[in-house]
């Protein structure tokens, strides 16, 4: 005759203390409390298949109590009465988890900026993973990117989009968008359900919106002597001298380091993975320019970066630091944004020291051919940026000292 197991209880279990080797508390069923002699207490499941003694983990305790255990015993039993074998059905659970898990939107998403991010700049890369860690990933991160729906991105867009911020819910769209090409391009999704969505945004301005910038020499002249005043720290202070002399994108501006700067050659060597052309690029080094880097340098030198943060000098000066200072000194941003002294450059180095465009372009770090009509390199009519850029330099001076006369300068 079988011997008759008392089921356990809760008080039995908790006063069971540790001996000098395993023992079992029994419960009935095949399930029984393991005892070890370091006080672990950990369910198991004995049960019978195909003709063999299996043992099937169920938990520990406390985490799992009396109640759930016997819960789990249950349904193995259910399974074995199905002719299913517990433990293989736990493994099967566990990699179709591990398939839905690696599929899904999130891990495919993170994938995809993996990929990609050798190709954009530090910033850009940094804005994406930004975009999807605040905006998407809390929404469809879990789900499987093949069960995502077009109700499910629509949630996540509009959002984004009741903030106010339709442009931001625009991009956030093109990101899934992409998300889904490198699912397609990867063989981890058959269609792109975001596409269908392409017209779900209200439709942009025909009409492009450039970067506000002051490009009327006269109206230049005091926005660059309020520049070269400004009250706030000495590091912004050079920071917003160097833009309009160095005329290259604010971001590329807040990356420069130390080691980039040769001061013998007179020059700024960018390397192409700042870039947004992927390019190396160089900005030769006016009179003017050299002499604003020294007088930093005593400050920074020491550092990575020529604008470090005011938090760390291992991280550089914050994306929004100029245009910051640019409002305090009470200019709007419908009147000038750190981008725009490209445009200011632009214009007026052709239209009123007619520069060659191409010239200009280079200088930009624009895709021009040079004159043999090939790639653009960093060197691309080096010569004559070299002389543009102290031409340029020396052409801002003569405004903040108030000439009368805008000139028209020769190349020489």
């Amino acid at each position: 005759m079988p011997r008759r197991i008392i089921p356990l209880s809760d008080a039995k279990i908790r006063n069971a203390k540790p001996k000098g080797k395993d023992y079992k508390l029994a419960d009935g069923g095949g399930l029984y409390l393991l005892v070890t002699p370091t006080g672990g207490k950990l369910w198991r499941l004995k049960y019978m298949y195909g003709g063999k003694e299996k043992l099937l983990a169920m938990g520990t305790y406390p985490v799992v109590g009396l109640s759930e255990a016997r819960q789990r015993r249950d349904d193995a039993k259910r399974l074995l009465e199905n002719g299913v074998d517990p433990s293989l059905n736990r493994k099967a659970i566990k990699a179709a988890r591990n398939e839905a898990a690696a599929n899904s939107f999130e891990a495919i998403a993170r994938e995809f900026h993996d990929h990609k991010k050798s190709e954009w700049t530090k910033d850009h890369a940094a804005t994406i993973i930004t975009r999807m860690e605040k905006d998407i990933f809390p929404w469809i991160g879990a789900i499987p990117l093949t069960t995502v729906t077009a109700k499910d991105i629509k949630g996540v867009v509009d959002r984004v989009k009741s903030r106010g911020t339709i442009e931001a819910a625009r991009r956030l769209l093109t990101i899934i968008n992409q998300v889904f090409t490198y699912a397609i391009s990867t063989d981890r999704a058959n269609f792109n359900i975001a596409q269908g969505l392409k017209g779900y945004l209200p439709p942009t301005s025909k009409t492009r919106k450039h970067m506000a910038a002051v490009t009327d020499p006269k109206e230049l002249a005091p926005l660059l002597r309020a520049m070269d005043t400004y009250q706030g720290s000495f590091i912004a202070q050079c920071a917003l001298k160097l833009l309009p002399l160095f005329f290259c994108r604010p971001g590329e501006l807040r990356h420069i380091e130390w080691r980039e700067v040769d001061f013998e050659a007179e020059q700024i060597n960018i390397p192409a993975s700042k870039m947004k052309m992927k390019a190396d690029h160089i900005i030769p080094l006016a009179s003017q320019a050299i002499t604003i880097l020294k007088a930093l340098h005593p400050l920074t030198g020491h550092g990575k970066y020529i604008f470090p943060s005011t938090r760390s000098f291992s991280r550089c000066m914050s994306d929004n630091t100029i245009n910051a200072a640019l409002r305090r000194m009470g200019f709007d941003g419908s009147t000038v944004v750190a981008h725009g002294f490209r445009a200011t450059a632009r214009t007026l180095l052709h239209e009123i020291l007619q520069f060659n465009p191409y010239v200009i372009e280079a200088q930009l770090a624009h895709r021009v051919p040079d004159i043999l009509g090939n790639a653009y390199n960093r060197t691309t009519h080096i010569t004559e940026r070299k002389k543009m850029m102290q031409t340029w330099a020396n052409y801002l001076d003569e405004l903040k000292a108030g000439a009368k006369v805008i000139k028209i300068h020769e190349r020489r």
